[in-house]
């Protein structure tokens, strides 16, 4: 990719106010799977709190030092420790001093479609957040949602002050989820979207992608977008047994091939799913109704 030349190379390295309370600075590792880039947000003014550091990338720390020079960073929340999401942490931390806390850590072995998307064996973080667990500065309170199923330990940050959802992976302003076993879980995916439901946020800000403002309709498509895979996959095995490749070709021939490994692992995520629920079997390489 010609990084020089891409549409968003404006927008790299600057830190750009979205409302009152948050700005965010986009990194320059725009890809097939992270879009633009990935968003690192700044919430507050002053005393501040940064969500997401983003990737180890010494251009990205240096552009969110300088525009917050003059402020005090308290705390650096990361929302689950994919390598495009945490590994900033520790150098943010060595410049300002602010504690780093948010999702467990989590290191496992990486096979996956994703040289970028392993998991940050160097996150080390001061606090562990859980459901309810709040922090705050002037002005503003980020309480953790829990919300499994892209990662096991990903969490969201509620924004209370602006009826706010800082959403990481969970719900991404430009594509589905993917969700890649053995860590990503699509049963605990769906829960965790069935909880946003329940919710009322009055804007989303995903570390990937733009905002979303009308959240709740948002959410009920991705659910029918999930309930329709699902429903695809049960047709295919209608017609007997299938290889995830195979029907990942027929499933996703619209959409860039780049991703069709990711897109096998949401099929896996999905079958294990309805394994679960007794609706298919794996039988080899193939998987067959049961």
């Amino acid at each position: 990719m010609d990084l020089a030349a891409h549409p968003d190379s404006a927008a790299w390295g600057h830190l750009v106010p979205r409302t009152p309370l948050v700005r965010r600075l986009l990194a320059r590792n725009p890809s097939p799977f992270t879009f633009t880039g990935t968003g690192t947000f700044v919430v507050g003014h002053g005393t501040v709190a940064v969500i997401d550091p983003g990737p180890a990338d010494p251009a990205h720390i240096a552009a969110l030092l300088e525009g917050l020079a003059g402020e005090t960073v308290s705390h650096i929340l990361v929302t689950h420790t994919h390598m495009d999401h945490s590994p900033a942490a520790p150098a943010i931390k060595a410049a300002t001093g602010a504690q780093i806390i948010g999702c467990a850590p989590l290191v496992l072995a990486d096979d996956g479609p994703r040289a970028d998307a392993g998991f940050d064996p160097s996150y080390a973080p001061d606090a562990v957040m859980a459901e309810g667990d709040s922090v705050s500065g002037p002005g503003w309170t980020l309480t953790a949602v829990a919300t499994p199923g892209h990662t096991s330990n990903h969490l969201c940050f509620a924004l209370a002050e602006e009826s706010a959802l800082f959403t990481g992976d969970h719900v991404m302003g430009w594509s589905t989820t993917v969700v890649a076993p053995p860590d990503g879980n699509m049963t605990a995916y769906m829960a965790s979207l069935r909880k946003l439901l329940e919710r009322e946020d009055r804007i989303y800000h995903p570390t990937h992608g733009e905002a979303v403002t009308d959240p709740q309709r948002f959410v009920r498509g991705l659910i029918t977008h999930r309930k329709q895979r699902e429903t695809q996959i049960l047709k295919h095995l209608a017609g007997g047994p299938q290889a995830i490749p195979v029907m990942v070709a027929a499933m996703y021939s619209g959409v860039d091939k780049r991703l069709h490994p990711a897109a096998g692992r949401s099929v896996l995520a999905h079958l294990f799913d309805l394994q679960a629920r007794g609706l298919v079997v794996p039988a080899d390489d193939h998987w067959t109704l049961a």
